[in-house]
């Protein structure tokens, strides 16, 4: 019995696990039943992602009858698959961080973009749900009109063209658009006035097209504060309009049709620069939504402060490469109480500019002054773009502000100036002659562009700045080659602070002549100590003479600012600084 009861406990304890082994056996069991659920998971969130994507597709295909259709799931699943697997694989090693305080272009591999059919479609879907169908185009003509422009000195390459357009209204909805663009590596042009003259906006890389013309409303006038708060497609012009109501004024005055998104991107300045200084001058604080969707405030209102880097300068001439400006504060300043102009004819560009050094020496105020070479008048007289006949000889425009005494005691000064070259003077004697008078200097580009006589024919308009002493030598050379080279082109500028412009006709088979034209006028300004562009901007066209102005690490510095704020080169690809090497022969020689 004893033997019994101890064989049996002792067999009962053989058989009866121990806790230890129960814990681990119960352990084993729920980690299988975690990756089944996990392998579960896996499995329903890949559906689910191949699911969303064919539906995206399916959704851009009805919308879009002419994309191609029938696109294969498994196709749309390797895709997604091995996208996510390889940027897994690489996030488990990321890259060492630079040493170097430069970013030479030679130590760069070019961007690698995601513009496939398959990865643009499934956005589209994206960006209708951020928009709207409504505010998102994918007609031709608005992909054509986002593409280039007529007055643009860059010629437009086959394929650069936008796959769509999208029209966003706030901050919101432009830093929503970035974020989708940053996930699925699409480039981003933006586009405000489409007024640039260097390519600024061609889409050199596909992608999509942000165009600010829905967010052109002033935000915030702050009339005692002299400051205003206004969204980037809001026009200049129509900005002084509204203001003028409560006496006040906004100086920085390009071209016609130029919107302060632009202006902020180039650092533009135009006629009122020799007094009011340029864009840089009269910008505060900008709202920018950077390359991953991320919104900034580069400052508060103050007219100064000292608190850390200043990033509103760093954004102004950027021209959209370091992020999207949604949001401008800008200065301004009590509309003078009178104004009038007055013009100047000469027998020569040489006199014209040797007056304009005279006024200058003789510390008069004036307002703005402006050159057109006889060239540029007889285009404005063929092409009947004003109300009057000009005088066809190199002319200088005045413009004089201030108060009526002031107005009018500038107005003697320079016309003694002048007087004492024999040269006529006429000044304006009321609004409606003000009007006719600067009407001449206004129509400057779009009367050469009437004198084209083809569709071949192109209009090449480009600046340069240099030390205003050297202002009368490089714009006498530059008529000389223009002339020489048998071509239409005239010149005009901003003379009171050595900034002059060159609009040449050409075409298709003079493109060469006035490559050669220009590349010269550029190497001239630089060789003198000036800019390769006074206000007009890099864009494409001027971008690789910056190593000849600036040198060559100056350049690498700013390619590194680049490739920090924008690290996937997404923003407005190949503006200002080179991010992949050129094509053989592309860079002209120096």
């Amino acid at each position: 019995m004893v033997f019994n009861a101890l064989a049996l406990g002792a067999r009962s304890l053989r058989t009866r696990p121990s806790p230890r082994l129960v814990r681990h056996f119960a352990a084993s069991a729920n980690q299988a039943k975690e990756n089944q659920s996990f392998k579960s998971q896996l499995y329903e969130s890949t559906q689910q992602r191949l699911k969303r994507e064919r539906a995206e597709q399916e959704k851009f295909a009805q919308y879009q009858t002419q994309s191609p259709a029938g696109r294969s799931a498994a196709l749309v699943f390797a895709l997604v698959f091995f996208s996510t697997g390889a940027y897994y694989l690489g996030s488990l090693k990321p890259a060492a961080l630079p040493s170097s305080s430069t970013t030479p272009l030679s130590e760069i591999q070019p961007p690698k973009h995601n513009v496939s059919p398959s990865n643009l479609q499934a956005a589209w879907a994206d960006f209708v749900e951020i928009l709207g169908k409504e505010n998102v185009s994918t007609a031709s003509g608005d992909l054509e009109s986002h593409a280039g422009s007529d007055w643009s000195s860059y010629s437009q390459k086959e394929g650069e063209k936008p796959f769509l357009i999208l029209y966003p209204s706030s901050t919101e909805e432009v830093s929503r658009i970035m974020k989708v663009c940053h996930q699925r590596v699409i480039p981003v042009t933006p586009y405000s006035g489409g007024t640039s003259l260097e390519g600024h906006f061609a889409p050199t890389r596909g992608g999509v097209c942000v165009d600010f013309r829905r967010m052109d409303r002033i935000l915030e006038l702050h009339k005692h504060d002299l400051d205003v708060v206004v969204q980037p497609a809001v026009g200049w012009e129509e900005l002084n309009e509204e203001i003028a109501k409560d006496g006040l004024f906004f100086p920085p005055d390009p071209g016609p049709g130029a919107m302060i998104g632009g202006m902020v991107g180039t650092g533009c300045s135009g006629t009122n620069a020799y007094r009011y200084g340029t864009m840089r001058e009269w910008v505060i604080s900008l709202t920018v939504v950077l390359a991953d969707g991320t919104v900034i405030k580069t400052r508060q209102r103050p007219r100064k402060s000292s608190a850390g880097y200043d990033l509103t300068k760093l954004f102004i001439g950027s021209e959209g490469t370091l992020g999207l400006v949604t949001e401008a504060t800008l200065k301004l300043t009590v509309k003078p109480q009178s104004e009038n102009v007055a013009v100047a004819s000469f027998s020569s560009i040489q006199s014209a500019a040797e007056c304009v050094t005279h006024v200058v020496e003789a510390g008069i105020p004036v307002a703005g002054v402006e050159i057109l070479d006889d060239i540029q008048m007889k285009c404005i007289n063929a092409s009947k773009t004003t109300s009057r006949q000009w005088k066809e000889s190199p002319t200088l425009f005045f413009k004089f502000t201030g108060n009526p005494s002031a107005v009018k005691e500038q107005i003697g000064m320079v016309q003694k100036i002048v007087s004492r070259t024999g040269n006529t003077f006429e000044f304006a004697r009321g609004k409606a002659e003000m009007a006719e008078l600067w009407s001449a200097r206004k129509q400057a580009l779009w009367s050469v562009m009437a004198m084209k006589k083809s569709p071949d024919d192109h209009v090449w308009t480009t600046d340069v700045a240099v030390p205003m002493s050297k202002l009368p030598d490089i714009m006498e050379a530059t008529k000389e080659d223009m002339t020489k080279n048998g071509l239409l082109a005239g010149i005009c500028g901003h003379v009171g602070d050595g900034n002059f412009h060159a609009i040449i006709l050409f075409s298709d088979r003079e493109r060469s002549i006035a490559e050669g034209v220009v590349h010269r006028m550029v190497k001239r300004a630089v060789e003198m100590e000036g800019t390769v562009t006074g206000e007009h901007g890099v864009g494409l066209v001027k971008r690789d003479y910056l190593e000849h102005e600036l040198g060559e690490t100056t350049v690498d510095t700013m390619r590194r600012l680049k490739l920090a704020l924008d690290p996937l080169r997404l923003l407005n690809c190949d503006k200002v600084v080179r991010t992949e090497q050129p094509a053989p022969g592309e860079v002209k020689e120096w």
